[in-house]
């Protein structure tokens, strides 16, 4: 099984940005994690961040044949990006929502999730391990 995973915006300042809500861990150790999450689950992954909508976008398009499953964590564009659901919707590939912070405790805004619309299921506030559970989740589910 191969799954892309997906990070939105800001991601790439973990350990900088907001430490009391995201941790001091930093991307890298975020992408070491997923790595030996996959290797223990038997799963290829392939691991990608942007700032850019756009580019979120064309991943997604470009993920339809190459992959079995996506974990995306829209980051901001959560709550305003209905070209990100819509790219989901498109190629109808099984998604899971990831957030490593509880978004439901924070402010009210960050409580509507467009991505999740497209997703089978949401793991949030779980820190790096809701990127296991959404690996988990999509490797049983095949």
């Amino acid at each position: 099984m191969k799954l892309l995973i997906l990070n939105g915006p800001n991601l790439n300042l973990l350990g900088v940005r907001e430490p009391e809500i995201y941790g001091r861990k930093t991307y890298a150790d975020l992408e070491n994690y997923i790595r030996a999450e996959a290797l223990r689950l038997g799963c290829e992954v392939e691991i990608r961040q942007s700032n850019h909508e756009g580019e979120l976008v064309d991943w997604i398009q470009q993920a339809l044949g190459r992959v079995d499953g996506i974990v995306i964590n829209p980051a901001a564009y959560t709550h305003t990006s209905v070209a990100i659901l819509d790219a989901l919707k498109a190629v109808s590939l099984p998604a899971v929502e990831v957030h490593l912070s509880d978004v439901d405790e924070r402010e009210p805004f960050r409580r509507i999730s467009y991505a999740g619309l497209a997703c089978r299921k949401t793991f949030k506030s779980f820190g790096f391990e809701g990127y296991r559970m959404a690996m988990d989740f999509l490797c049983s589910d095949a």
